[in-house]
């Protein structure tokens, strides 16, 4: 029996660190399929409803479909207007940026006494052939994982994977089980994609209305910008304030109204995401603070930013299935942050 143990144990030592590695050399392919079986289980329930009312199985598809560019379009045409209202504000912002970061570096480099990078145009260094070139290339990675994710959101959707059937083949070996641990794995995601993106679009919105009332420029970028970085559990909220505050910081006179404009951005972040989030989530889907760190660093490190935005789904998934194992409970209630009982 110990002989056994000890196999096992090694056998788990060496397969794990395998597999991981294989997560991060096949990203291309593993990071589509994991955003794809999230949008998938999105629109789930939709699919079911559609069915119900003798909707053909192709027809709710192209449906979804269309669902699916429509959010993509309004998402372009965002893009777009904050492009578009960028590109045409007039050259004094861009004058007075130039200014306040020349003053900047010279009061860092005289305090510690180092030369930071090299003299002359700050603004157009910043927009340097390789910068421009490494932007292009995220541009081009980004759309062939969004045509890839596309692809698998249409396998998910038309059943060609089925998650629920690989749960019974591979690691769940009852079918009552299997069903009722698919229906809590998806009930528990699309709670927690519904909400976070209710919270994110209410953080972008007011976000951007703060912006306006205080004339802070591109309104419209940084609403964006708000709305999608808050994804990113916990990081997110600290990168939106600290990056509009430095370009507040550029734009404003370092005055009360600069002070306002940082406390209510602040304030938004709080109220969306420390007071709303998580009373829309509830208790049952809590999950210990250290293990959202620790999966955040662990997911940042496998997949990137990816990995961060998909960080929180992932430990809920890994937290459902390991509390359908009495051996494997104990981790569930380290991961949820709450004891569980566990049957001997």
């Amino acid at each position: 029996m110990d002989k056994t143990r000890t196999t096992n144990l090694l056998l788990l030592v060496i397969v794990v660190p395998l597999v991981f590695y294989l997560l991060k050399i096949l990203s291309f392919i593993f990071i589509p399929l994991a955003f794809s079986m999230f949008i998938a289980l999105l629109f789930l329930p939709l699919m079911r409803w559609l069915g119900k009312k003798g909707v053909p199985k192709y027809i709710s598809i192209f449906i979804v479909i269309l669902l699916i560019l429509l959010g993509l379009g309004i998402t372009a045409e965002l893009i777009h207007l904050s492009s578009k209202q960028i590109l045409s504000s007039d050259s004094t912002f861009f004058a007075e940026a130039e200014v306040k970061l020349r003053n900047l570096k010279t009061s860092v480099e005289s305090y510690f006494g180092v030369e930071l990078g090299k003299n002359g145009n700050l603004m157009a260094q910043i927009a340097e052939t390789k910068n421009i070139g490494s932007a292009v290339g995220f541009i081009g990675g980004f759309l062939s994982m969004s045509l890839t994710t596309a692809f698998f959101t249409v396998l998910w959707l038309a059943e060609s994977i089925n998650v629920q059937k690989l749960l019974n083949a591979t690691i769940l070996k009852q079918k009552h089980t299997s069903v009722k641990t698919f229906l809590k794995i998806e009930n528990d995601l699309i709670k927690f994609i519904k909400v976070k993106f209710l919270v994110s679009l209410g953080t972008g919105i007011f976000t951007g209305l703060a912006c306006v009332y205080f004339d802070v420029s591109f309104p419209i970028f940084w609403g964006l910008f708000a709305f999608v970085i808050n994804f990113v559990q916990m990081i997110g909220s600290f990168i939106s304030v600290i990056s509009l505050s430095l370009f507040a910081f550029v734009e404003l006179d370092p005055t009360s109204t600069l002070l306002f404009f940082m406390l209510s951005i602040t304030l938004v972040q709080v109220i969306f995401g420390a007071i709303l989030e998580p009373i829309f989530m509830g208790k049952s889907f809590s999950i210990n603070i250290i293990a959202v760190l620790v999966m955040l660093m662990f997911w940042g490190f496998i997949w990137g930013i990816p990995g961060m935005i998909m960080s929180i789904p992932i430990t809920v998934f890994l937290k459902i299935i390991l509390e359908q194992f009495p051996n494997t409970k104990i981790i569930a209630g380290l991961l949820s942050g709450k004891e569980l009982k566990i049957n001997r």
